[in-house]
């Protein structure tokens, strides 16, 4: 009989196949490898780790319309214990950058499950995967690399994150988000790994900036 993660796997190749490379199948499956190793080394209990891998395979998928109905349904056909379901779910609605900027998100209240589901995520969107990502998305968006005239926005709500009538640029993705997530990594294990891949972005930008002003 094939498991569970094997048919959300599926799920995941026929639903993401069809998306842009930014989000993939290949970002879902990055995903759950970074969350299992976060996973070891923050000592998350055996009996969690498959709440932890299926809510990675299928967190684009229920953030997407109608997709939080649908991975109910895919996880209650499957088999899957209703107290399980209802954590996945919880996860997956709560996990996204524009929840901690409508201030949804306890910190003080978040199990170590959606942490490193959370984490995991996150750290997929820097480094250098997620300068690539970045690019990717905002080029299938057909939004401008950078525009010096268009000032990152600041100190964004909710709101201001999800609806807006600027014109964006990718460049100014990083500091409106990106450059953010190692400050709101939530594991000790998730910090440690967004140093790098935080530093790596910073020096890309200089390196950026000085190539489109001519100095290097």
């Amino acid at each position: 009989m094939v498991g569970v993660v094997a048919m959300a796997e599926e799920l995941v190749h026929k639903v993401m196949g069809q998306w842009d490379s930014s989000h993939d199948p290949f970002h879902a499956f990055r995903v759950r490898d970074l969350a299992l190793s976060l996973a070891k080394e923050e000592a998350l209990p055996p009996n969690s780790l498959q709440i932890v891998e299926l809510a990675c395979l299928l967190h684009d998928i229920g953030k997407c319309k109608q997709g939080t109905e649908s991975v109910a349904d895919f996880l209650r056909e499957q088999g899957v214990e209703a107290k399980s379901v209802e954590v996945i779910l919880s996860i997956i609605s709560s996990m996204g950058f524009k929840e901690e900027l409508g201030g949804s998100l306890n910190h003080g209240q978040c199990s170590l499950e959606f942490a490193i589901v959370q984490d995991a995520d996150r750290l997929d969107a820097i480094g250098a995967i997620g300068i690539a990502r970045a690019f990717t998305y905002g080029g299938n968006r057909n939004h401008m690399i950078h525009d010096p005239d268009q000032a990152p926005r600041t100190n964004l709500t909710k709101m201001e994150y999800m609806h807006s009538d600027a014109k964006l640029t990718t460049l100014n993705h990083f500091h409106e988000k990106l450059l953010k997530l190692k400050g709101l990594m939530k594991t000790k294990a998730g910090k440690q790994r967004a140093e790098g891949r935080h530093k790596f972005m910073e020096t890309y930008l200089q390196q950026f900036q000085g190539e489109w002003e001519g100095r290097l």
